[in-house]
């Protein structure tokens, strides 16, 4: 056996066997052997001389290989269900089968769904530390309430411990983006049932930087190197107005305390409550600099001036249809 080559649990995962936490509960449960001899130690070094079993089947690398798939409602993330529902797995050819899907949708859910027999990769994307994001689309029975969204972001105690989205954004009465984490089983679904919420659809979108697209539900395409790196890297932030993130609620809170402070400080001191002050000039505006002119390719074009309008004859207003009288 080889004193340095890669971890054991890290080799199961280049395997295609799972994650290395996967992997870690293979080897403490004895189902794994290095030539010959049963190996629960996650540490021990592999190198290319060693042979290495689980449940006592040979496993060598295997070139990394990742999918994208749009999973569509009604099917179970797993190879085998024991209730016998349908399964991803009847999407994808039989050469696709040994990929591992990186964590998992409810049976009602859909949409991004990533598979690869890369445990590193399964790794980075699931731990907690890396903190890649994972957006939703999600559509309630009822309008949300402002202070419920607002909730949302600060925190949810329920069975399963404290929940909380990173942002959140409306959409409309009954439908929000919200970017997940740090995501528990089924939370968001958890987390609108504590709110009082049922969960109408539910789609992923996007996990780092990567986007659902075009893909049609059931459909599937290999990820290059520049696609795989997109999924470990989270956007910019958006830094829109309409983007509730905790940040903004805790400003917007400090404001409103400000507020209430001097009115109460005002009342007592017996003066008037302040009135509200104008809004401030633009940053631009205050420094001095004059508005740049606009280009003509900038400018909205103005309507061409209306004028009666020549007549003109029937055969140069309606053109002749073939077969017609006007025609022949």
């Amino acid at each position: 056996m080889s004193e340095e080559g890669i971890r054991l649990n890290k080799f199961l995962a280049s395997c295609g066997i799972g994650s290395r936490r996967g992997c870690d509960e293979f080897i403490q449960t004895g189902r794994v052997e290095v030539n010959g001899h049963s190996c629960t130690n996650p540490g021990m070094r592999i190198g290319p001389e060693d042979h290495v079993k689980v449940d006592g089947r040979r496993v060598v690398a295997k070139t990394p290989v990742v999918v994208i798939f749009h999973k569509p409602r009604g099917f179970v993330c797993t190879k085998e269900d024991e209730l016998g529902r349908e399964t991803i797995y009847q999407f994808l050819p039989p050469a696709l089968h040994h990929l591992h899907h990186v964590g998992r949708l409810d049976r009602d859910s859909e949409g991004l769904l990533i598979l690869t027999n890369d445990g590193d990769l399964t790794q980075k994307l699931m731990h907690p530390s890396k903190s890649m994001e994972k957006e939703y689309h999600v559509t309630s029975n009822q309008p949300f309430e402002n202070p419920h969204l607002d909730q949302f972001l600060v925190g949810i105690y329920t069975p399963e411990g404290k929940l909380k989205a990173k942002s959140i954004e409306r959409q409309s009465a009954r439908r929000i983006k919200i970017v997940l984490e740090h995501g528990a089983k089924r939370q968001i679904r958890v987390m609108f049932e504590a709110m009082g919420y049922q969960v109408t659809k539910l789609l992923r979108v996007r996990i780092g930087s990567l986007w659902l697209g075009d893909l049609e539900p059931g459909d599937f395409q290999q990820l290059n190197a520049t696609e795989i790196g997109l999924l470990l890297k989270n956007p910019k932030a958006a830094g829109s107005a309409k983007v509730f993130t905790k940040d903004v609620i805790d400003e917007r809170k400090a404001v409103e305390k400000a507020q209430k402070a001097r009115a109460a400080a005002s009342e007592a001191a017996g003066k008037p409550p302040a009135k509200k002050t104008a809004k401030p000039a633009a940053r631009g505006a205050a420094q001095g600099f004059k508005p740049r002119a606009k280009s003509d390719l900038e400018k909205k074009p103005k309507p061409a001036k209306r004028g009666r309008p020549q007549a003109t004859s029937r055969s140069e207003r309606t053109p002749k249809r073939p077969g017609s009288k006007r025609h022949r």
